[in-house]
């Protein structure tokens, strides 16, 4: 699946804040997602992220 800024994501495992939605804010040979809840951004490889994923957020 192709993401693209903007796009919301769930995670399989949930960032310490307790969230599991993130937000697509930089997509390339590495994906910066930003936690909706805390603001944390974090950069992940495009594979690490693939990993990472649960399912997009449809809303």
């Amino acid at each position: 699946m192709i993401y693209s800024i903007g796009d919301k994501v769930i995670t399989k495992k949930k960032h310490p804040c307790g969230s599991d939605v993130w937000t697509v804010i930089r997509v390339g040979a590495d994906v910066k997602i930003k936690c909706d809840k805390c603001g944390r951004v974090v950069m992940l490889g495009v594979e690490e992220f693939k990993k990472a994923i649960k399912q997009p957020r449809r809303d």
